[in-house]
C-alpha cells in the first residue's frame, strides 16, 4: 500500500507502531491487523481492497487501476497469492526480527518466537533451516523464473505501473532476507524498478543491508 500511496503522490502522514501497541487497535475498534488506512473518518484494513480501489480513495494522480489493468487480470493474481500466502508466510517467518520494530526489543523477539512456534508447528530457527525446500516449493508453484522472464521483457507486470507492481513487490520483497537463497537477476532488477518508479524504498526499518 506505501508503494500505491508514493506513486499516487498522496499526501500521508504514517505511524509505524510498536510491537506491543494493543492500545491504539483497542481505540480505533478494530482487531489488530496491519497496516491501517484511516481515510475522511473510516477506516480501511485491507490491502488487496484498498489497492483495488486506490484510483477512487485517491483520484489525483497518476492511475494504478484504471486502464492499468483489467478485472480478469487482477482476480487472477488475487488468486495467486492466495495460492502461495501460506508457503511465503513460512518463508517469511524467521527473516523479520530482521525489521527494527521487532529485532531491536529482545522481548518483542521471543514473543514474535513464541507466535511463529505457535501458528507453524516449528521454531523459527527450524523455519529458518527449511528455508531452501520452502524456496523451491514456492519457485514450482509460482513458476518465478517465468514470472521473472516475463518483467524483463516488458518491465512491469501488465507492460505499465499497476496495482499488479505494488503487489508483486510487497510479496517478493522480503525474500531477499532470506540468507543463501538467490532471487532471479531480472526479479532483483524488477524490484528496484517498481521502487525507483514508487519513489520509495522498502528497506527502510531493516537492520541489514540488501
Amino acid at each position: 500500500m506505501r508503494l500505491a500511496l508514493a506513486y499516487k503522490g498522496a499526501p500521508c502522514r504514517q505511524y509505524a507502531l510498536d510491537y506491543f501497541d494493543d492500545e491504539t487497535f483497542f481505540e480505533l475498534g478494530i482487531e489488530r491487523k496491519v497496516p491501517v488506512l484511516e481515510l475522511d473518518g473510516a477506516l480501511h484494513t485491507d490491502s488487496l481492497t484498498i489497492l483495488r480501489h486506490i484510483d477512487e480513495l485517491f483520484p489525483a494522480g497518476a492511475a494504478l487501476v484504471e486502464g492499468r489493468i483489467d478485472e480478469p487480470a487482477w482476480q487472477a493474481l488475487v488468486e495467486w497469492r492466495r495460492a502461495v500466502d501460506n508457503i511465503l508466510q513460512r518463508l517469511y517467518a524467521p527473516a523479520l526480527p530482521a525489521y527494527v520494530d521487532i529485532g531491536t526489543n529482545e522481548a518483542a523477539v521471543a514473543s514474535y518466537k513464541a507466535a511463529v512456534q505457535r501458528r507453524f508447528g516449528l521454531s523459527a530457527e527450524e523455519l529458518a533451516n527449511d528455508r531452501y525446500a520452502g524456496y523451491e516449493q514456492l519457485e514450482r508453484q509460482t513458476r518465478l523464473k517465468a514470472l521473472a522472464r516475463h518483467l524483463a521483457e516488458n518491465s512491469f507486470y501488465m507492460g505499465q505501473p499497476s496495482i499488479a507492481d505494488m503487489v508483486l513487490t510487497a510479496d517478493l520483497y522480503p525474500l531477499q532476507l532470506l540468507d543463501g537463497v538467490a532471487l532471479p537477476i531480472d526479479l532483483l532488477y524488477y524490484l528496484g524498478r517498481v521502487q525507483e518508479t514508487c519513489g520509495l524504498r522498502l528497506d527502510e526499518g531493516l537492520l541489514i543491508d540488501l
